[in-house]
């Protein structure tokens, strides 16, 4: 796992176990919060381990940017945290979270001692935090998937941006997520002010690059649909499409997150394929 100090109070952990996904520690003089944990428990208690010797006061809240599980197994090892999260990651953890990590433990003994839990404090569209001399205001930015959420540090001018920013920007079809709200969230983004973005997975974000990765983001959705539309306009079998459109016509680099974003890129143009002819439902969030 890596570490990485981003501002005098903020830190950034990047797994080493699981595609770059990222986590933060907001240390304050009234406790930490922590935005997002790691997938397996290892890292996850390095994590904790990590605030106990940073943070005497202890942790006040975990936050969860959304619901997938490499971004929320961990939540369960701050029981003594307020967990906050979106409404709807809430509603999908509900249904869908005890299935999914039965399901995530018959693949993996590292998760064992992982157990499911549900956000305390949920919200619609904004909530902001005041805590030890810090403003942290949590904002609505689905796309990724219904329930994302971002979390700015106004005081450090640090921005997580969870899965809304990634290398390759992603649409997770299948438990709802959308291009077009994808794009909205990229669009809201108020760079103005922000030396860090952190992604949700990958190299955290000077302020200079942060501007041209989201317009370079936009651009490859655009890519990518207008792919998705001329092919089925053509009759052109999707087999075919994921063979022709690269990432590299749609601007982006197979190179980082040690080339996965590859398999993310043909998922993207896939389900975008599959949603728009009406072969794939998606599953209620």
């Amino acid at each position: 796992m890596q570490r990485e100090r981003v501002s005098a109070d903020i830190y950034v952990f990047r797994s080493d176990l699981y595609l770059q996904v990222t986590a933060g520690v907001i240390a304050t003089e009234e406790g930490a919060v922590i935005v997002d944990t790691l997938p397996f428990p290892r890292e996850t208690k390095a994590l904790r381990d990590f605030v106990q010797r940073r943070c005497p006061q202890g942790v006040r809240y975990v936050i969860n940017t959304h619901a997938h599980a490499d971004h929320s197994h961990g939540s369960c090892y701050f029981p003594e945290a307020e967990l906050i999260g979106h409404r709807r990651a809430r509603e999908y953890l509900v249904k869908h979270g005890e299935a999914n990590l039965i399901e995530a433990k018959r693949h993996s003994n590292d998760l064992a001692t992982v157990e499911l839990r549900l956000p305390d404090l949920v919200f619609d569209s904004l909530l902001v935090l005041r805590l030890g001399g810090k403003t942290i205001t949590l904002k609505h930015a689905p796309g990724h998937s219904p329930d994302t959420i971002t979390v700015r540090v106004k005081e450090d001018k640090v921005m997580f941006a969870s899965d809304t920013i990634l290398p390759v920007p992603y649409i997770d079809f299948v438990v709802g997520g959308s291009i077009n709200d994808l794009r909205r969230s990229l669009r809201d983004v108020e760079v103005a002010g922000l030396e860090n973005v952190v992604q949700g997975h990958g190299e955290v974000l000077l302020r200079g690059e942060i501007r041209g990765t989201i317009s370079s983001s936009l651009k490859y959705l655009d890519c990518v649909e207008r792919a998705v539309d001329t092919a089925i306009a053509n009759a052109t079998p999707v087999e075919v499409l994921l063979k022709e459109t690269t990432i590299e016509q749609c601007g982006k680099s197979r190179i980082p997150l040690n080339g996965v974003v590859q398999q993310l890129h043909r998922a993207n143009l896939y389900y975008l394929y599959q949603t728009k002819t009406g072969a794939m439902p998606a599953r209620t969030h």
